[in-house]
């Protein structure tokens, strides 16, 4: 019967591998002495003891990681590395009672990842570490404006019908409870491609998002998205297409 391997080795064989491939590099034991300005900081002390990786991109801490051994679920240990993005000292962030933006929780096969920026946000598995760019761009995003435009701006968006506008404000109601995951179901001929467009422009103008992916199984499907985008005019005199790029591709296998 194979041996699971213990903290120590899950961390040089997994989670070590899985900062490099994201970016991470280089990993270096903590040193009071030595400022990290790019990289993985091992065992960076808090006040609340030491945490197992502290991210640094252009010398701030974006994220802590708590690692666990292989045979341990990380789901129930990311309250360790929120502790930890609590009590970490000499930062230049404050989000409540967070000196850490972003948290993170793995045993080098899965990930699990919290925003700490915002007291109702919720944690959600991811498929790895976030590249420094990409944590620097979700920094950088002011979400509290964003779901204030949602919250005040009126769905009034050109030929949608009463139950489309229905079907766009629950998805927006879902977002702002900080739900990541919807399902909207109708019917053939009722509109499912504008009734999604609506939104898609709606987080574009309201910096919510900043590119969205449309993923169909046809090149149909997606020939007819990319008309309606073409003939959909959410502002005066601009169709959707020219306020933002719009791109086609075939992905196989």
């Amino acid at each position: 019967m194979p041996v699971m391997p213990n903290e120590k080795r899950t961390r040089k064989d997994f989670i070590d591998k899985a900062l490099e491939k994201a970016g991470w590099s280089p990993i270096l034991g903590f040193s009071p002495r030595a400022a990290i300005e790019d990289g993985a900081a091992e065992e960076h002390p808090t006040a609340s003891g030491p945490a197992d990786y502290v991210l640094f991109r252009k010398s701030r801490p974006l994220a802590v990681v708590e690692g666990k051994k292989l045979a341990v679920s990380p789901q129930n240990v990311l309250e360790q590395a929120e502790r930890y993005a609590r009590t970490f000292q000499g930062g230049p962030f404050h989000f409540g009672p967070y000196r850490i933006p972003f948290a993170y929780s793995t045993n080098g096969m899965a990930f699990w990842f919290r925003d700490l920026r915002q007291a109702g946000s919720r944690s959600r598995v991811v498929s790895g570490f976030h590249p420094p760019e990409a944590l620097d761009e979700l920094l950088d995003r002011d979400t509290a404006s964003s779901e204030k435009w949602l919250e005040q701006t009126q769905i009034d968006l050109p030929r949608l019908r009463p139950y489309q506008r229905d079907a766009i404000q629950a998805i927006e109601e879902s977002l702002l409870e900080g739900r990541r995951k919807m399902l909207v179901a109708m019917a053939t001929g009722t509109g499912k491609t504008l009734t999604t467009i609506g939104p898609l422009y709606r987080l574009l103008k309201s910096g919510y998002a900043r590119r969205v992916l449309f993923l169909v199984d046809r090149r149909a499907l997606a020939a007819q998205a990319a008309s309606e985008m073409a003939i959909f005019e959410p502002e005066p005199g601009l169709k959707f297409d020219r306020i933002y790029e719009v791109y086609s591709h075939d992905l196989r296998r």
